[in-house]
C-alpha cells in the first residue's frame, strides 16, 4: 500500500470505471440487497458450464427487477463483519469528498455476495472467512489485539505486507490473495452506490426533464441534415 505510485482511491476508480465497460456475458442474474447494492453472480469456471434454468419470472435466469429479493441466508457472523468492516475502510476510507466503504454498506454487500449459493461465491466464502480469521490471529500476534481494535498505523503495517500478491513473502501469499479478493469486492460494492458513482464522476442514470435535440450545426456536420 505505501509504495503505490498513485493514490489508492484513484486506482480503484480506474478499476471501477473499466469494469463497467466489460460486457457481462456469461453472468447469471443480478440480485439486489436491502441496501440497494447489487450482488453480481460469479463468472463460471472454464469447465463449469452454465445451465439455463426454467421457471417463472423471479428465477436466477429471469429476475424480477421490480421486486428484487435475496433468498439465501447470510453466512458471515457479527464478529467477522466487524473485522471485514475495518478492512474495507482501510481499502476505501472516508475522505473530503465521499464516505468510507462501510458507511455505504459494503460489508453487507460482500456478505450477501459470498453467501450466494453458487460455486464461485462459495469458494469466495471460504477464502474470505479464512482470511478474516487469519487477520485477527496475525493482528493479535503482532499487536496484542484484534484487527478492528488496532490503530490505523498498525492496520496499515499489516495490510502493507499482504496488499500485493507478487511482493508478499512466501508465507503470506494466501493472505495476499484474500486481500486482493476483498479489495475487488470492496471496489465493486462502493462504486455501484450513489456515493461511489458520485465519487468516480459518473453522471448517468439520471432522468432528463426534456429532450434537447442536437444543434443544427452538429447535425449538418454529421451529414444528418
Amino acid at each position: 500500500m505505501s509504495d503505490t505510485p498513485i493514490k489508492r482511491r484513484d486506482a480503484l476508480k480506474v478499476i471501477a470505471t473499466s469494469t463497467a465497460a466489460i460486457p457481462l456475458s456469461g453472468l447469471g442474474a443480478a440480485e439486489a440487497s436491502p441496501r440497494g447494492l447489487r450482488v453480481l453472480p460469479t463468472v463460471a469456471e472454464p469447465n463449469e458450464p452454465l445451465v439455463p434454468l426454467a421457471g417463472p419470472r423471479g428465477t436466477p435466469t429471469d429476475p424480477d427487477l421490480l421486486r428484487p429479493k435475496v433468498t439465501w441466508t447470510m453466512k458471515l457472523t457479527a464478529a467477522e463483519l466487524v473485522t471485514l468492516s475495518a478492512l474495507c475502510d482501510m481499502i476505501i476510507p472516508a475522505d473530503a469528498t465521499s464516505p468510507s466503504a462501510s458507511a455505504v454498506g459494503v460489508p453487507a454487500y460482500i456478505n450477501e455476495y459470498v453467501s450466494a449459493p453458487y460455486p464461485g461465491n462459495q469458494r469466495d466464502l471460504v477464502r474470505v472467512r479464512g482470511g478474516l480469521a487469519w487477520l485477527d490471529v496475525e493482528s493479535t500476534g503482532r499487536f496484542g489485539r484484534a484487527f478492528a481494535r488496532c490503530t490505523s498505523a498498525q492496520r496499515t503495517q499489516l495490510c502493507d505486507d499482504i496488499c500485493s500478491t507478487p511482493k508478499a513473502a512466501s508465507h503470506l501469499k494466501s493472505a495476499a490473495r484474500f486481500f486482493d479478493r476483498v479489495r475487488d469486492l470492496t471496489a465493486e460494492g462502493f462504486y455501484t452506490t450513489d456515493a461511489g458513482m458520485k465519487d468516480v464522476g459518473y453522471v448517468g442514470n439520471m432522468a432528463l426533464p426534456k429532450w434537447e435535440a442536437p444543434p443544427k450545426a452538429v447535425l449538418k456536420h454529421l451529414g444528418l441534415e
